[in-house]
């Protein structure tokens, strides 16, 4: 099973659609938990994470919520990030076989336009990074942000796609 862990700030309506799509991970017994780390919203994004079952934590720190999970793999997600069909069966056989740290491929259908791709800095959590708890805590530092645990890792790219959250502003 895994925790699913999302940052944000003022996001709600970008976190809806991300919750939305990990509800069927919930059901197929693959999600054990999903933790919202919030960075100060002021919006209905803590009602949200209420209603949706979330564990919601304000300014957390991410040594200690590390710690915490319940899972024995992270699933680090933007809001607004949707994996797409496939999802829970490609992440499932990869933690099967173990291994290292992951990420989904990004969508071929859903994307930015191509000018724009080349035009800002990519998020490190961009396509998912789905990491081994054991090495989640060995990476993570006090007073850090979620990103960082996904910057510099080796990773193994998965053949499920993801709608990057980036594209959910377009629309």
């Amino acid at each position: 099973m895994i925790s699913v862990f999302i940052e944000c700030k003022d996001q709600e309506s970008a976190l809806a659609a991300t919750l939305s799509v990990l509800v069927a991970g919930a059901v197929e017994g693959l999600v054990a938990e999903v933790v919202i780390l919030d960075r100060g919203s002021s919006d209905g994004t803590a009602q949200l994470a209420d209603a949706a079952g979330c564990r919601f934590l304000e300014d957390p720190d991410l040594r200690d919520v590390v710690r915490s999970a319940r899972g024995d793999w992270l699933l680090l997600l933007e809001p607004g990030a949707r994996p797409l069909l496939g999802w829970i069966d490609h992440i499932g056989q990869h933690l099967a076989v173990g291994g290292k740290a992951a990420r989904m491929s990004p969508s071929r259908e859903h994307r930015l336009p191509f000018l724009a791709r080349f035009r800002r800095r990519a998020s490190a959590l961009e396509h998912g990074v789905l990491i081994p708890k054991s090495q989640a805590i060995a990476n993570a530092k006090s007073g850090y942000a979620l990103e960082s645990l996904g910057r510099g890792l080796a990773m193994k790219r998965l053949k499920c796609e993801i709608v990057p959250a980036a594209v959910l502003s377009l629309g």
